[in-house]
């Protein structure tokens, strides 16, 4: 599926022309302006998969912000916007193929670190008041209580159930379980597979952060899964070699100068693994 289309960008002559009408100079910085006017980045043309490819620096994270910025996609974390950003984003311009669907979002790798956060936080918090419900259960379990008036009910029901259950199952049926807190890679899967939802388009921010090459595998094949059979297009940022391999993924070099449409084995981050392994062919033997 392809809800965006098409996405450009501001030329340097469009941003110069910008420049020579503002009076304002205090600023150090006119952040996103001239970085990616710098490799000449001008259209972007997606496919159901598109994906931006480019070491630290090239622009691929500012491209995306843009692109999500211009579009009013949702996202959990706040960017750290420049006093231009607005100012450049009203110099792009999008096309559509379909209307982009309301539960489209940005996701980044603050989103996938936030919540991972979150959820040892959470567990935490149950586990220490965990700690009080073992006390809890022996001071019901043992007390000489007696209800004297209805406000004393409530103290009542405890008892009986301190005195009818062990104290794991007293636990459990007045504190809920913890969330099962995951490794960092499953939480980091966990995030994806609960925002990513059927006939969306989502821009990705180097999913591969917290993820082992087994989870990027699997990764890739629930994002393939996605765009080909639950009505997905993604937008992605990347240079992990897996998620550069998906079957028919458009993939735009930043680090070409002007930026240029690559196969992934021709890119040059690939070719170092790929020569890196047939140096050691011989080892894995």
């Amino acid at each position: 599926m392809i809800y965006l289309a098409q996405f450009t960008f501001p030329t340097g002559e469009q941003e110069f022309d910008f420049f020579l009408g503002e009076k304002r100079t205090c600023y150090d910085t006119f952040y996103p302006f001239q970085i990616l006017s710098r490799r000449n980045l001008r259209v972007l043309d997606f496919e159901p998969v598109t994906i931006l490819y480019g070491g630290n620096g090239s622009g691929k994270t500012t491209a995306l912000n843009v692109i999500g910025e211009t579009l009013g996609l949702e996202r959990d974390t706040l960017y750290n916007r420049s006093n231009f950003f607005e100012n450049y984003t009203g110099l792009c311009r999008f096309e559509t193929q379909q209307p982009i669907p309301e539960r489209s979002r940005i996701i980044t790798s603050d989103d996938v670190f936030d919540f991972m956060l979150n959820l040892r936080s959470l567990n935490e918090g149950i586990d220490r008041k965990r700690e009080g419900m073992f006390q809890e259960y022996l001071e019901n379990k043992y007390t000489h209580f007696q209800m004297r008036s209805l406000e004393d009910y409530d103290r009542l029901k405890k008892v009986v159930s301190a005195r009818s259950k062990t104290q794991s199952r007293y636990v459990r049926a007045n504190l809920m379980d913890n969330v099962r807190e995951h490794s960092n890679g499953e939480s980091a899967f966990l995030y994806f597979s609960e925002k990513i939802q059927e006939n969306g388009l989502y821009l990705l921010d180097e999913p591969e952060n917290s993820l082992s090459p087994q989870r990027q595998q699997e990764l890739l094949r629930f994002l393939e899964d996605s765009a080909r059979f639950f009505g997905c297009q993604f937008v992605i940022a990347t240079h992990s070699p897996f998620l550069l391999s998906m079957r028919g993924a458009k993939i735009y070099d930043l680090d070409e100068d002007p930026v240029d449409v690559k196969r992934w084995t021709d890119l040059s981050n690939v070719r170092a693994y790929f020569d890196f392994f047939k140096m050691h062919e011989r080892e894995f033997l």
